[in-house]
């Protein structure tokens, strides 16, 4: 049984469709991720949900009840910002505690005292807004969404402002609490990265439609089509013309094939050891060679595409800049789109 169902909804303004038509469902305490550019709806989707957006067309039901036209208010979703949007006047207590008061709920006080441990603001209860770190004026907004108990907690990009480091950790945290509660989340990012660490399941989005959904190794080993290929992995995409000529063979079929860059090999030209049945071999040299992290990126020109290949930066010889060299490309991790 789905708890969270958005069925055929259309969003637009003016002349623009922002959301074509989209249809989602989701089980109880499933983390869902909707993952996209700029632009492509996924905010809108989520402020539909909430109730902050009406929608032209489509129904929205949260636990088998129809919320479509529901005030937010009456929704039971708790929705957290960017942008905190805490009250600066009021303590980290009264602002975790201000929904409840304001719904004249009893137990106030241990209710919010819950969250704070949860939320691991121990000692800060009567701090200010501006006492804090961005981290830790997150943990007040994700605390005061909490609470309330909602059906379901939506997030909209809620670890973009902070630093690489603090966000990391916030994404244990939060996805630490998210199953202790076991509430259906929906998370909205535009950090692949982020998307596959986090969710149970991902559902990607381009120009107000969802391109591909699946679990997050589905998404990355399969994906559907060109722009979920360049979008979330890096994938070397190549036409399946040029590709043919580089490998000198016509067997192929498609339009499109795609290669994870970490799956592909390098060798010096020459080198007579490689399985020509299990590989194909393509012929360049390094164009570039760039470090991120401990990942060692190669940029390989050959004569019809430039291919990247990722490598750990401690496997292997490493191979200089303007070396020629053969890519290894296993035939069994060539995707055809």
């Amino acid at each position: 049984m789905s708890y969270v169902t958005i069925d055929q909804v259309t969003k637009g303004y003016e002349n623009q469709v922002v959301l074509n038509n989209i249809s989602i469902t989701l089980k109880k305490g499933e983390f869902a991720t909707l993952l996209g550019q700029s632009g492509c709806g996924k905010s809108t989707l989520l402020r539909s949900i909430a109730g902050l957006e009406s929608v032209d067309a489509g129904s929205i039901f949260i636990d088998g009840k129809d919320i479509t036209h529901l005030s937010p208010r009456q929704r039971e979703v708790g929705m957290v910002f960017q942008s905190y949007a805490l009250f600066p006047n009021m303590s980290v207590f009264d602002n975790i505690a201000y929904g409840l008061k304001m719904k004249k709920v009893k137990n106030i006080k241990s209710r919010v005292k819950k969250m704070i441990e949860m939320v691991d603001l121990i000692g800060k209860e009567e701090s200010y807004p501006h006492q804090l770190s961005g981290g830790q004026q997150q943990r007040v907004a994700l605390a005061r969404a909490l609470v309330m108990e909602p059906k379901v907690l939506l997030l909209d990009e809620p670890l973009s402002a902070l630093d690489a480091k603090i966000r990391k950790s916030l994404q244990k945290e939060l996805k630490r609490i998210q199953k202790e509660l076991d509430i259906t989340t929906i998370f909205v990012t535009h950090d692949q990265e982020e998307a596959m660490t986090m969710s149970d399941r991902i559902f990607i989005m381009n120009k107000g439609q969802v391109v591909q959904s699946g679990s997050p190794a589905e998404i990355y080993t399969s994906p559907a089509n060109t722009f979920v290929a360049k979008f979330i992995g890096n994938y070397n995409v190549c036409s399946m013309e040029d590709f043919r000529k580089l490998v000198r063979s016509t067997e192929l079929k498609g339009n499109e094939v795609a290669i994870r860059p970490e799956v592909l090999r390098l060798v010096s030209v020459g080198e007579d050891h490689i399985d020509l049945q299990e590989n194909w071999g393509i012929k360049g040299f390094i164009k570039d060679v760039t470090m991120t992290g401990n990942v060692l990126r190669y940029e390989v020109e050959t004569e019809e595409s430039v291919f990247h290949v990722d490598y750990l930066h401690h496997r292997g010889k490493m191979f200089e800049q303007g070396t020629r060299v053969q890519i290894l490309v296993p035939k069994k991790e060539c995707i055809i789109l």
